[in-house]
Order: structure tokens, then C-alpha cells, then sequence
């Protein structure tokens, strides 16, 4: 082989190393920037006071649904994620409801109704990591659909309906 041809094909090589490099770089600055690193790795109490991430299900396909007690559309849509968890729970998908509200509201609403995913709570500091997830005003209910690799798919302001879920659902499960 030639040098020149050699040291071509040494170059070329770099450049494609470089641009794998960049490409999953990239990807991490993107999800870091969206918030997602943030949500994924900071730390809720259950309502058994026991500290979770959102990385305890890495590898499946995630809704995280912040809401309150006081929020009459969070309220509502609790039957809709209810039945997507019971259907779809198996095929690795895990909803998780992120409470920004009183410890003992949540408490006792979550003893009241029949919730059958796993309730989170958080402070008032979680309003920023919703911000930084696209919810500039803050509202809710706001619910953000990460992939099994915690990609963010989706971020939605405002209750579901069951055709809008169903749709965000398949698209997480492909």
C-alpha cells in the first residue's frame, strides 16, 4: 500500500471515529440541556418515605405524569394512566406520578383512589426541572414520555385524552 492511500485511509477513520465521538456527545448535551438528565436522576420519596429515581426503571419506557390533588384535570386523567399502566405495564412501559404538592394531600387522595403506579412526590423546586423539560408556565397536569434509553419522545401540557395516550404509548413501544 501506497502512504499516500494508507495515510488516507488512517484520516478517513479518524474522521469517522470523530463523528461517532460527536454524534453520542451531542445526543448527552441534548438530553442534559432538555432536562431530562436532570429528571432522571434526582431523587422523589414514595409515599413509604423510600427515595427513588427515575433511573430505578432504566429500560423501560417511561410516563412521568407531574399533577396535584388540587388540579381537577390531573385529577381526571388518574383513570387513563391507571388502565395504560394495567395494560401496557407488561410490555415494559411504567408510569410514574410526580405529586408537586402536600406530603399528607397526596397521602390521603392516593388512599381514597385506586393508583396503580407508583406516586412520587416533590417540592416546589420540581416547577424549574418542568421548565427545563418545555413547560415555561408551569402548569399541569404536564407529562413527559421518555423511550427505554430515556430519550425524551414526548412532553405534553394538559390532561390526555385516551386516543392522544394511546397514540404516545405505541409510539414509546416500538
Amino acid at each position: 500500500m501506497n502512504p499516500g492511500r494508507r495515510e488516507t485511509l488512517i484520516l478517513g477513520g479518524v474522521a469517522v471515529g470523530a463523528a461517532a465521538i460527536g454524534g453520542v456527545v451531542g445526543a448527552l448535551a441534548l438530553q442534559s440541556q432538555s432536562g431530562t438528565a436532570e429528571l432522571l436522576g434526582r431523587p422523589f420519596v414514595d409515599l413509604s418515605g423510600v427515595s427513588h429515581r427515575l433511573l430505578d426503571w432504566q429500560g423501560k419506557a417511561l410516563l412521568c405524569n407531574f399533577w396535584a390533588t388540587w388540579c381537577a384535570p390531573c385529577r381526571e386523567e388518574i383513570p387513563l394512566l391507571n388502565a395504560a399502566q394495567q395494560k401496557h405495564g407488561v410490555k415494559s412501559l411504567q408510569v410514574v406520578g410526580i405529586a408537586i404538592d402536600n406530603a399528607t394531600n397526596v397521602f390521603e387522595f392516593a388512599k381514597s383512589t385506586n393508583i396503580g403506579y407508583p406516586i412520587l412526590l416533590a417540592d416546589a423546586t420540581a416547577i424549574e426541572v418542568m421548565r427545563r423539560l418545555g413547560n415555561r408556565g408551569g402548569g399541569l397536569p404536564f407529562t413527559v414520555a421518555l423511550d427505554r434509553h430515556g430519550r425524551l419522545v414526548e412532553r405534553k401540557l394538559g390532561a390526555y385524552a385516551a386516543t392522544e395516550l394511546a397514540a404516545t404509548i405505541e409510539r414509546l413501544l416500538q
